[in-house]
Formats: structure tokens, sequence, C-alpha cells
């Protein structure tokens, strides 16, 4: 099999090659831990949880997934300084955030989860190592902050194709005096000379060095975190389509005038959107996630995120969640319809060649969606038909499917915390809708004592009904009894 990826430092689709036979080294920008996620933050956790289970059970490579957490930035500063807590325990209470809300959608855990502030003597020696070869200068009040020199390198801007005269300078970037070009970034922020190390405010949130006490760069953070855990050259470097500028442009400088070869690939995801504009903080269109699964689940929430091309913006609206848990319920009701307790697990060997090729042609998920439908309709079909044999099969390539993608409900997280809240769920449909055509059928025939008992009955349970002319209606209500 040969797995094909669109290659975003080169805007082409390429052969994915590891760089070590049978091995395989993804770094994904992880959260800067400035408030609790949103729908926006979990899309690219699912596209890449999605590409390593697919390399891992399509190609049976050995993945390290790195996930780097930001712990520590201008935006962490501000808002610990809002909510009047120290930055660290600020960050560590969204850091346990997202944590709840990548496990509740079944992201698997990475491989390796490093902080940015557990790496500050690795950073420094990055920063002298790249000043010594005239890439990086001291600039500022007393030479204490320290800058990348972007015309020192002259293949920047080439992971964006962009011409270097032409690119804005980075806004992350302090504008210090003695800041040689607006597009130089910092790799050493140095706070007031009179804040002590370690003091318990914004200000203190430094560590010494070399030039004063200070902290480092966002961008230095996940090169320096990269080489300590994939090493000079790794496969895979992945994120969201807006770190390309100047995150991401910024990390492979840095790290290519250290001289090291740095990521063989990039992969970058779309947005999630709102009426067209992307989901963000700043735009006040994020809703949190614990917000948005009070009326989903999240299994159903994962299936939508997963949904799309990864390359594509993916439009939240209430129709296309709708649409995402009626997807995921019809594959839920057949493995329940075909259940056999000796096939509950993915097994690759089951996989329908189809999917494969769909996954192999750079993650084509719409089509590998297609064929997982195809298949539960196939298999709906076969056990209408009472072909037991063909309903097994269809039953065990569904297992699989879902499996790569992270949806099949007797994996965890859904097998153990979910799976069985939905038999219940559908167990309970299921005899609502009885007693509704028992109460349906009284009423036809005039025996409205019985309808009215059947209705207090639901009642009594907390289910309260709404008749039309043409349908009863049920939601959950009260329970009336004592």
């Amino acid at each position: 099999m040969t797995l094909r990826l669109f290659d975003s430092g080169t805007s082409s689709l390429c052969t994915f090659a590891p760089l070590r036979p049978g091995r395989v080294g993804i770094y994904l920008c992880g959260p800067t831990v400035q408030a609790p996620p949103h729908v926006g933050h979990l899309r690219s956790a699912v596209v890449f949880d999605q590409l390593r289970r697919w390399l891992q059970i399509g190609h049976e490579l050995d993945v390290t997934l790195v996930r780097n957490i930001t712990d520590l930035d201008d935006k962490i500063l501000a808002a610990s300084n809002t909510a009047g807590v120290p930055w660290w325990a600020w960050a560590a209470r969204q850091e346990r955030a997202f944590a709840d809300a990548y496990r509740m959608i079944g992201i698997l855990p990475p491989t390796i989860e490093p902080r940015a502030t557990g790496h500050t003597a690795e950073m420094l020696a990055f920063i002298d190592r790249l000043i010594k070869r005239g890439h990086a200068y001291r600039a500022g009040d007393d030479e204490r902050d320290v800058y990348f020199d972007v015309s020192s390198w002259p293949d920047y801007g080439s992971l964006t194709s962009q011409e270097t005269g032409t690119l804005p300078g980075d806004e992350h970037a302090d504008q210090a005096t003695g800041k040689r070009d607006p597009r130089d970034f910092a790799l050493w922020k140095s706070v007031p000379s009179d804040v002590a190390v370690g003091e318990a405010s914004a200000a203190g949130a430094a560590w010494d060095s070399p030039y004063g006490p200070g902290r480092p760069g966002w961008h230095l953070s996940c090169s320096t975190m990269i080489l300590r855990y994939l090493g000079e050259s790794f496969d895979i470097h992945g994120g969201g389509l807006d770190l390309r500028f100047p995150h991401h442009e910024n990390e492979q400088a840095q790290s290519r005038a250290a001289g090291y070869g740095f990521a063989r690939y990039w992969m970058h995801n779309g947005w999630v959107t709102s009426g067209g504009d992307k989901i963000s903080k700043s735009l006040g269109n994020a809703t949190p996630v614990d917000d948005l699964l009070q009326g989903i689940r999240p299994i159903d929430l994962r299936y939508y995120l997963g949904s799309a091309h990864y390359r594509s913006n993916l439009e939240l609206t209430e129709s296309a969640l709708r649409s995402a848990a009626a997807a995921m319920r019809r594959i839920e009701d057949f493995i329940a319809r075909s259940a056999n307790d000796s096939r509950q697990t993915a097994d690759a060997s089951k996989l329908p060649v189809a999917f494969r090729n769909a996954l192999d042609d750079d993650l084509n998920i719409p089509m590998a969606l297609a064929v997982l439908h195809d298949e539960v309709r196939r298999g709906n079909t076969a056990l209408t038909q009472h072909d037991a044999r063909a309903g097994a099969d269809a039953r065990d390539a569904v297992l699989a499917m879902t499996g790569v993608l992270g949806i099949n409900p007797h994996e965890m997280p859904w097998g153990k915390s979910t799976a069985g809240p939905l038999r219940v769920e559908r167990a309970l449909e299921i005899l609502i809708a009885q007693a509704l055509d028992q109460r349906a059928q009284a009423r036809t025939v005039g025996d409205f004592r019985t309808a009215d008992r059947i209705r207090d009955e639901l009642d009594a349970a907390g289910i309260v009904l709404s008749d039309s002319q043409s349908s009863t209606t049920w939601v959950f209500g009260e329970a009336n009894s004592a």
C-alpha cells in the first residue's frame, strides 16, 4: 500500500516514506492554555488522531506523536491577571480542561506531551547556538532581549511561499527598541531588572539567563521540544492552517538556521467556521466544548469533527450536528442489530479495499465514510434477508472501519463510558415507542381509560407527551412519582 499525503510545505501531493523504516515521528502543535477549549481546538486533535490510527492500523507503523502544551505566553499572563490567580495555576486549570475534552471525544493520548516551561535550559542552549551561527542578536535595554535575524536566513518565507520582503512582522514579537527589522521575532523576552525570578506575578514569570531574567519566545519552545523528543529531523509536523505564518515559518527558519533538518512533511488542517468565519475566542464566536456537549453526545461530536476532508473548512451548524448524530446512530443501530459478542473490536484484515484506498489518498475521510455507510446498508440488507454470514462479514468490516476512525462504540472511551448509556438510551426509546403505539391503538378503538393510563404512567416516569392532529411527541420532564 502506498500512502500519499499533501505536503503543505511544497504544496504538492507526495508519497509518504518514513525517515526510519517502521517508525514515524509526528509533532503536533498543541494548545496554548489561556482559556477552556472550544470546538475549533478539537478539529486538529481529531484530524491527527485519525492520521495516527491509520498509520498504526493500516500501515502497521510505530508512531511517536508529540503534542506540546504552551503553558506560558502573553495571553496566558493577561488571562491569569484578569482572573486574579497565578499564571501557572491558571495554565494548569485550562490544561486539565483540554485533557478532559480530548479524552471525552476519544483522542488517543500523545506519546509525549511536554510543557514549554519544562525546557527553558534547552531553549537557552538553542539561542546560544543561533547567536554563534550568526542568526540571532541581542537587543533592547542592556541587550537583554534576543531576536532571530530574518535577513540572515535567505530561505525564510519558503514554507508559506512568500517573498521575504513582503512578509509582515510577527504580532507575537515585542517591538522593542533596538529590534533591527519588524520581521525579526523574539527568542528571549526580558522582564524588568527589578523583578525577582519566580515572583508570584505576571512579571515574575521569568527564568535566569545569560541575558538577564526573562522568558522564551513562543516559536522557540516548539523547535526545542521537537529537537528533544524527535531529533534533528523527523517525519511530519502538523497543526491548524492559521499556524503556518508566522509560527511554523519561524519554527522552520530557526531550526534549519541552527543546522537541523527539521520536518520532512507538513500537514495543516482547515478551520471550523461559523457563518464562514473561523471560530476563535478573539472573534467571540467560540462556544466552549462543555456547553456544546450539553446538546450532542461526545461520539457524535467526534463524528462531526472527523467527517470532512482535513484540508477543508468545516462549517458548524445545528443541522450539521444533527446530521452527524443521525449518521452515527445508523452505524450504532446496525452494530446492535447484528450483535455478536465474539466480534467487538477492530480487525485490520477486515478493512475493505475501497476504505484503505480512500485513506491512502491523502486521508480522504469523506470517501472512507461513504464506504462505511455502504457497508452498513449492505449489512442491514443481509440481516433483513436472514443472511447471517453476510451480516456478520459486514459487521466485522464496520467495526474495523469505525476503529480506524475512532468511533467504534465498543472501544474506549465509548465502550466504557458511552456504549452502556447508549444502549440504555436506545432501549428506552424502543419502550417509549411501544407505549405510544399501544396508546394510539387504544385511542383508535375509543379505549380512553387505557390511553390515559399509559399517559399517566409515562408522566410519572418523567416522559411528557404532546399530541397533535398527526402525531404524538415526547420529551423528558420531571418525574411525578413519589
